[in-house]
């Protein structure tokens, strides 16, 4: 069995780390990869020609999707039409995570918990919405926006001032919705799916802001634990019960080609654990730790997900805990500089590196994007795992290199 793994991040070297495990690293092939991924070959991702005439050149039997962009371009749908199998959902269940208002009506229609919602398709008709609910809200483009078409509300100027941006960026008349703000504890619910079952990993938490305390303005993750502290049995049950089993019956109801990953993003707020979005892919940086955490061969998994016998296999996980502190570039989300040279990294000893933008450039390793690594700490508690990710993280170093001091250290008011 070969395999090829499309993307370029650390969630991309998880999935290559994993599936090295039990195929070899011969086995398994990056598409693009990056400056730390074994078997990395440059590739335009969205040229899908080429990457069947790569895979038929080298006998590869199986594309795991990282990014969301190519399976919304449908990907699955063109190797569908070869001897090739991708994972991953066919175009129309890719909407799931392409379409915020397609998500929203998907789970109003199964009882999926979610926060009540108004959608738009013109900036202007939202004023009087936003003046109704005094501001307090959500505001989301409907479309794929990399993380960057989502407005937390409090107040009324600020609702107003995130139309103004949604016009700015976007145009007067573009899709849209507003929904209840839900307040408490946010945790990613990612598994696999045959389209016939859903089998969960570990319940994590990604740290989205970049400082400390939750402060300052949003990324793509600054770091990441798993399994939650809070988590138990009972609130298992009833995720499963409001969330999970009513968004599988709708996969059906729908007949969705779906065979991959699929991320549910739930806050836990006044009501009970409610539904923010689907993704239709592995979660970055959740990958980095989901992966370590899980005992069971992924191979199989994918196999399983892709012939529909996922029901046959159990998930067998690691105990204790793991930590994820992502180290980033200076300047990141905004501009940063690339090409530093990264220092240390054959010290660490004592944790995983995953690499997400690095290059290799004369034979060094360099940055190469605004999330450079990922630095994974293993411990029998959650603190030991948080000791063991910072002592290794002290290792590395480049010019301007920053990251969080507070990753797995929220005190949680949790409402369950």
């Amino acid at each position: 069995m070969k395999i090829a793994i499309i993307g370029s991040g650390g969630r991309e070297h998880a999935l290559s780390w994993k599936l090295a495990q039990s195929l070899g690293e011969s086995a398994v092939y990056t598409l693009p990869g990056n400056g730390g991924i074994p078997n990395s070959h440059p590739m335009d991702i969205g040229d899908f020609d080429a990457i069947k005439a790569f895979c038929e050149a080298n006998d590869i039997d199986y594309i795991f999707v990282g990014p969301e962009v190519p399976l919304a371009d449908g990907i699955v749908d063109y190797f569908n039409q070869t001897t090739i199998k991708a994972l991953g959902p066919c175009q129309d269940a890719a909407q799931l995570e392409g379409s915020k208002i397609f998500s929203k009506n998907f789970m109003k229609k199964y009882g999926v918990a979610t926060a009540d919602f108004h959608t738009f398709s013109t900036v202007s008709a939202a004023e009087a919405t936003v003046r109704a609910m005094n501001g307090d809200l959500v505001i989301k483009y409907d479309g794929l926006a990399a993380g960057k078409g989502v407005f937390v509300c409090d107040n009324i100027e600020e609702a107003l001032a995130a139309l103004d941006e949604m016009r700015q960026q976007y145009g007067e008349e573009c899709p849209f919705l507003i929904e209840d703000k839900i307040v408490g504890d946010e945790i990613s619910i990612i598994g696999f799916t045959d389209g016939k079952n859903i089998k969960l990993l570990l319940p994590s938490q990604d740290h989205k802001q970049l400082n400390d305390g939750d402060t300052g303005p949003n990324t793509g993750g600054m770091g990441v634990m798993c399994p939650v502290p809070f988590w138990n049995e009972e609130l298992a049950a009833i995720i499963q019960e409001k969330i999970v089993q009513p968004t599988l019956k709708g996969i059906q109801a729908e007949e969705m080609n779906y065979k991959g990953i699929i991320y549910f993003g739930i806050m836990m707020g006044a009501n009970g654990p409610e539904l923010l979005e689907y993704n239709v892919r592995f979660g970055d940086p959740e990958t980095e730790v989901l992966l370590p955490s899980l005992k069971t061969d992924l191979a199989k998994i994918v196999e399983a997900c892709l012939n529909g016998t996922l029901g046959t296999i159990e998930l067998e996980f690691e105990d204790g805990f793991f930590v994820d502190v992502v180290q980033v570039s200076g300047g990141y989300p905004k501009a940063y500089q690339k090409g530093y040279e990264i220092h240390g990294l054959e010290a660490v000893d004592d944790a995983i590196v995953f690499h997400a933008g690095t290059k290799i450039q004369d034979g060094k390793v360099v940055t190469n994007g605004g999330r450079v690594l990922n630095i994974v700490g293993k411990g029998a508690t959650l603190d030991a795992a948080i000791r063991k990710a910072y002592e290794q993280c002290e290792k590395v170093s480049f010019k301007d290199n920053f990251y969080r001091k507070d990753i797995g250290q929220r005190v949680y008011k949790v409402v369950q």
